[in-house]
């Protein structure tokens, strides 16, 4: 028995618990939350970055999101949102998607394995990348 909850811990730390509620939005405050205005440095905001998660794939969610500097995170769940995904073309998910000031930037999205191809790494490269191109 006890080998069996090991082998079940990985999978229960990825569940939709792990992202407070105030980072979960839906078509109701979607285009809010993507405009949402947080002081970065000299009259600069903040991008926004928002993943499109969906239940039946939560292992393979963006477990390391509290890792992402300079950034506002938020979560979709796909069911509830079903506005945005159409608009924002979400096939997989999960899917990222980076914006600036209410404009699209970047997107990441799953593959048909349904796993993310970037890094936590090159997640935060493209959201400094975009940063330092707000700054000129």
């Amino acid at each position: 028995m006890k080998y069996l909850l090991l082998l079940l811990i990985p999978f229960l730390s990825f569940s939709q618990q792990d992202v407070p509620d105030r980072y979960w939005v839906d078509d109701s405050n979607f285009e809010q939350a993507i405009s949402t205005k947080e002081a970065f440095g000299d009259d600069q905001s903040k991008p926004v970055i928002v993943e499109f998660w969906a239940k039946f794939n939560e292992v393979n969610c963006l477990a390391e999101w509290q890792e992402l500097k300079d950034v506002i995170y938020y979560r979709v769940d796909i069911s509830k949102a079903p506005e945005a995904k159409k608009k924002y073309r979400v096939r997989m998910a999960p899917t990222l998607i980076i914006f600036k000031d209410g404009i699209k930037e970047t997107v990441f999205k799953a593959g048909l394995d349904l796993v993310l191809p970037a890094s936590v790494e090159e997640i935060q490269e493209a959201i400094d990348e975009i940063n330092t191109a707000s700054q000129f």
